[in-house]
């Protein structure tokens, strides 16, 4: 079937897509996350409806980058070998 990971090779590792996107997230949540808790004014949490939205937007996105994280570890992608294909 398609869907089947190869018993033989290694896995992606870094080069693992989701870890890229994950670490992409991690740092624009990071970001976000140090900006609604340091530089956030009232008068911006005012605007949002009262919502510190950068603090928010950050910490999904941190949750996010966990998901992303642990589904790459439990369902890692294996690239087989060369030899195998021979």
């Amino acid at each position: 079937m398609a869907n089947e990971t190869p018993r033989s090779g290694h896995t992606a590792g870094a080069f693992d897509i989701r870890v890229i996107i994950a670490a992409l997230f991690a740092i624009y949540g990071l970001v976000l996350l140090v900006v609604g808790v340091v530089a956030t004014a009232p008068e911006d949490v005012a605007k949002a409806a009262g919502i510190n939205i950068n603090l928010w937007s950050g910490v999904g996105m941190l949750v996010f980058t966990a998901l992303f994280v642990l589904w790459a570890r439990l369902r890692p992608i294996r690239v087989p070998d060369e030899s195998a294909h021979q």
